[in-house]
């Protein structure tokens, strides 16, 4: 079966594809050899790029073409169908490109194009010389990374109070906790792109002060670090249960590598566990701990799971969803205290628990900025460009409050995807580019074998849409304010998620 499913899909695109079933802006997957190639129709323009989307591995042929653009069904990443390079997160590595010829009434993919390198020319590094990043999450991987891939050639330290070199978040609550995942699918990049690329990577480093007159960052050590151009990527902590019995060894939270281990390892003796919070990243939890065969309840003062994100009948779905596969809820309850492996709700309910994890949200690091006199607001304010109240500081990430052009407010969203795409703009504007931000809120959860793909945002609605049928898990659903459409959620309707996108991106106000 397996030596079946990596056979080449689709046509032989050597032989070449007849003109009359190529349209404008069609897209046909198929194959060179043993490699599966995307070949795209723009106009009188024919692309052809690797198939398989360098994230995740989506099938780009089922995705949907923006311009000399391609966008990944699962995950929104964005690809050039002119270079294969990897244009909007959370891909990064490029796709390889093939030459493509016409003849009379056919379209023939012929050889493979060397690829120019991953760095662009140098360019004169007078103005910045030194940038520092401080937090190697998300945001500061990705703007590392893009100053790099934009040909800069001045310093770039990378600050991060993690023990490890960045790594897939999204991962620590998904696959890679249910044990779907092996280890190194977490790093984001090996160990010696750090060095080939120059990228001076300071793990286990916490910042102290930040002086924006002095041009200097000051760490926990007492070293002092000048710079020309800084990023706050300091990202969000957990918010801590503050009832007796929380500080216990098996009582733990999830935000880095380091907590999903120590999750995993308690799993691995556990047999019974309490969830407290129905977040996102609470019953992604639960969905793991199910998959390792753990009995599971989940704990929250909600109604119904996730009903304030995605409404009532999205709620009513996960929760049923949740117990198909044998999670009890404790819905409008909450934990009061811990007592050894005792679980201890205020209805009076008492849980056993060998395992306890603690999902009930997490909050902006901005005492950093706050002491350097940063303007903060619910976050660290920052311009459309990303810049904050002291020019050549930059912010993004989960610590960013930005104008958002769709919603005409100000936002701050705990996004893996936004964070790695504010990076990247931050880095283009540290080098003097003037980006605005403007892309579409978007993020994905995974619930056994169902995925969530939400864009936009929305905190209120006054009209929710359902298109197709949540219970069957085919379904779009709208969240509407005063008429406009302000969030898409979907269910396996990947191309109409895409789609939304490039409608809400289109009717965004002019920069």
């Amino acid at each position: 079966m397996a030596t079946e499913q990596s056979k080449p899909k689709g046509p032989d695109l050597v032989r070449g594809v007849p003109l009359d079933t190529l349209g404008d802006g069609a897209m046909v997957g198929g194959h060179v050899g043993e490699e599966a190639v995307l070949l795209a129709r723009r106009g009188d323009e024919f692309f052809a790029i690797g198939a398989t989307c360098s994230h995740y591995g989506g099938p780009l042929a089922e995705g949907l073409m923006v311009g000399d653009t391609v966008r990944c069904p699962w995950h929104h990443a964005c690809f050039s169908l002119r270079t294969g390079e990897a244009i909007g997160a959370p891909a990064f590595n490029p796709m390889s490109c093939w030459r493509v010829e016409k003849h009379n009434d056919t379209v023939f993919v012929r050889d493979k194009i060397e690829p120019g390198g991953t760095r662009k020319a140098k360019r004169p590094s007078a103005k910045p010389e030194r940038v520092v990043i401080v937090g190697g999450g998300a945001a500061g991987f990705a703007a590392a990374e893009m100053l790099r891939r934009e040909g800069f050639a001045g310093d770039v330290t990378l600050i991060s109070a993690d023990d490890a070199a960045p790594y897939d978040r999204p991962n620590c609550s998904k696959d890679y906790l249910a044990g779907n995942a092996p280890e190194d699918w977490m790093p984001l990049r090996p160990a010696e792109f750090y060095k080939d690329q120059s990228i001076k990577l300071e793990l286990r480093s916490e910042v102290a002060a930040i002086d924006a007159k002095a041009w200097q960052v000051t760490l926990a050590n007492g070293q002092s670090m000048p710079f020309d151009k800084l990023l706050l990527a300091t990202g969000a902590e957990p918010v801590r249960l503050d009832i007796p019995g929380a500080d216990q060894p098996h009582v733990h939270v999830l935000r880095s590598l380091t907590d999903s281990r120590a999750i995993i390892a308690k799993a691995e003796t556990a047999r019974r566990a309490v969830v407290l919070g129905a977040s996102f990243i609470g019953l992604e939890v639960a969905a793991a701990l199910r998959t390792r065969k753990i009995e599971v309840h989940v704990v929250a003062p909600d109604r119904r799971p996730l009903e304030r994100v995605l409404g009532p009948e999205f709620g009513e779905f996960i929760r049923a969803m949740h117990e198909e596969h044998g999670v009890t809820f404790h819905l409008e309850e909450t934990a009061t205290a811990i007592e050894g492996a005792n679980v201890k709700l205020k209805g009076g309910t008492t849980l056993p628990a060998d395992l306890v994890v603690v999902g009930i949200g997490v909050r902006p690091r901005v005492q950093l900025a706050e002491r350097a006199g940063l303007k903060t607001d619910r976050g660290v304010a920052v311009n459309e460009y990303l810049e904050t109240s002291a020019p050549g500081i930059f912010a993004a990430g989960d610590i960013a409050r930005w104008p958002d052009a769709h919603s005409r407010q100000q936002l701050r969203i705990e996004h893996w995807v936004v964070a790695e795409r504010q990076g990247q703009t931050a880095a283009c504007n540290m080098l003097g580019q003037r980006q605005r931000f403007s892309d579409v809120p978007f993020f994905w959860s995974q619930h056994y074998d169902v995925p969530i793909n939400y864009i936009g945002h929305a905190e209120k609605w006054d009209a929710l849409d359902i298109e197709g049928s949540i219970d069957k898990r085919d379904c779009l659903v709208r969240y509407r304010h005063d008429g406009k459409v302000l969030a898409v959620a979907s269910i396996f309707r990947d191309v109409d998620n895409l789609k939304q996108e490039a409608a809400m991106e289109r009717v965004a106000p002019a920069a």
